[in-house]
C-alpha cells in the first residue's frame, strides 16, 4: 500500500499531557469526565491506542497506560512525536484550518513534524465570522467581506469545509438563498449577534455552501457523530440529498466526512451521485475491533473510487498513528472478499489509501511519492 493521503485532519498540541487522566481526555468526543473509577483509556479507542502506539516507542502492544506515558516522558516530547508520526506512514495531509483551542501546530509546522506536505482546507464558518468582526453592523460590508475571504481562501486551499451540521443541522433548504433573503438574514444576524458569536443562521450557512460550490473546489461536509455540540439526528448525510441534486449541474465535488452511524446512507449517496465522495475518518479509531466490519459496510455500496482515507486526528500524535493503523488493518480485512484476486484487492487498497484523494484534490506530484 502506498503512503497514505490523510485528506482531513487537524493540528498538533504544542504540549501533550503525560498524566493518564489529562491525556485520556483526548480519547473522547465528550467534554465530561469519564465514569467513576475509569479513564477514557477504558474505551475502544483507548485499547486501539494501547495496541498501536507502544510498539512505536519500543514497548509491547497493550502496555498499561502508565508504562506507556512513562516511556513517552523518558523519550521526550519531540522524539516521541517523531517516532509516532513517522510510524503512521502518511505521505500528505489536508489540514482543516478551523479555530481550535490551545493554538495547535498546523500548516508548515505540521508538515515539518510529519516530513510530508500539508495542504490547507479552509473552514467556511470562521471566514464569515471574521467578516462580521471586520464589518461591525454593516450588512453590505459583511457580505462583501464574506465574498472576499472565500475568494482569498480558494486561492490558497485545496478544499473548503463546513460544520453546518453542528451549527444548524443538515436539514437546510437545498437552493442558494435569493439576494433579498440573504440580505435580510445577514442584517438580522449582525444586529443580534453577541461579540464573537458563532454563525448558525440557516440562510447564511446555505450562502456559504453555495459560495464554496461556486469556486469549484471540493466541499467537505461534516456528517455523523461528533462532540457534545452536535445533535446527531440532524447530521445524517441523507438530509443532504436535495442539496446533492441541486449541486450536481455544477460538478462541484461534495465529500461527506466521518458519517458514522450513517455510513451506509453516505455510501449510497456516493454510489449514485458522481460528484459525491465519503470517508469514515475518526470512526475507524473509535469503533476499535469493529473497524473492519464498519469499513466493509461502507464498501457494500460505495465504489472503490469514491471512498477516501482520513484520520480526523487532532491534538495527539497518537491519533494520527491509530487512525492510519486502524485503516490499514480494516482495509486488509475488508478486501479479503470471497477469494478476490490479489491484484484487484491491491488496486482497491491503493485507491482508498491515496489515489482517490490525489485525483479528487488534484494534489501536486510531490504529494504522490
Amino acid at each position: 500500500m502506498p503512503p497514505l493521503v490523510d485528506h482531513h485532519c487537524h493540528g498538533l498540541l504544542r504540549e501533550v499531557p503525560t498524566d493518564v487522566g489529562p491525556f485520556a481526555r483526548w480519547l473522547s468526543e465528550s467534554d465530561a469526565p469519564p465514569a467513576p473509577g475509569t479513564s477514557y483509556f477504558d474505551s475502544a479507542l483507548g485499547l486501539a491506542v494501547r495496541r498501536w502506539c507502544p510498539p512505536a516507542l519500543g514497548l509491547p502492544a497493550y502496555a498499561p497506560p502508565e508504562a506507556y506515558l512513562d516511556a513517552r516522558r523518558a523519550l521526550g516530547a519531540a522524539e516521541a512525536e517523531r517516532l509516532l508520526l513517522r510510524a503512521a506512514g502518511i505521505g500528505a495531509l489536508l489540514v482543516d484550518d478551523g479555530p481550535l483551542p490551545g493554538a495547535p501546530r498546523t500548516g508548515a509546522e505540521l508538515a515539518g513534524a510529519f516530513g510530508a506536505p500539508a495542504f490547507r482546507v479552509a473552514r467556511l464558518e470562521p471566514l464569515a465570522e471574521a467578516a462580521a468582526d471586520a464589518a461591525g453592523r454593516g450588512t453590505d460590508a459583511f457580505l462583501a467581506g464574506v465574498a472576499e475571504r472565500i475568494a482569498g481562501a480558494a486561492a490558497g486551499s485545496v478544499a473548503f469545509k463546513s460544520v453546518a451540521a453542528y451549527r444548524h443541522g443538515l436539514n437546510l433548504e437545498p437552493a442558494a438563498p435569493s439576494r433579498a433573503e440573504l440580505w435580510t438574514a445577514a442584517e438580522r444576524w449582525l444586529r443580534t449577534r453577541p461579540p464573537g458569536g458563532r454563525l448558525a443562521d440557516p440562510v447564511l450557512l446555505r450562502h456559504l455552501l453555495w459560495s464554496a460550490v461556486g469556486t469549484g473546489l471540493p466541499l467537505q461536509l461534516h456528517t455523523g457523530f461528533g462532540d457534545t455540540d452536535l445533535r446527531l439526528h440532524r447530521a445524517d448525510p441523507a438530509l443532504l440529498t436535495d442539496f446533492v441534486r441541486a449541486v450536481a449541474p455544477t460538478g462541484c465535488p461534495l465529500v461527506l466526512l466521518h458519517c458514522y452511524p450513517y455510513h451506509r446512507q453516505a455510501a449510497h449517496l456516493a454510489a449514485v451521485h458522481p460528484h459525491v465522495y465519503a470517508d469514515l475518518g475518526l470512526t475507524l479509531s473509535h469503533v476499535g475491533g469493529r473497524a473492519p466490519a464498519v469499513l466493509a459496510e461502507a464498501l457494500e455500496l460505495a465504489p472503490f473510487g469514491k471512498l477516501l482515507f482520513s484520520t480526523d486526528a487532532y491534538g495527539l500524535p497518537e491519533l494520527y498513528l491509530v487512525g492510519a493503523r486502524q485503516f490499514r488493518w480494516a482495509l486488509a480485512e475488508a478486501l479479503r472478499g470471497p477469494g478476490w484476486p490479489r491484484g484487484d484487492a491491491d488496486r482497491a487498497a491503493a485507491l482508498l489509501a491515496a489515489g482517490n484523494a490525489r485525483r479528487l484534490y488534484d494534489l501536486p506530484e510531490r504529494a504522490q511519492r
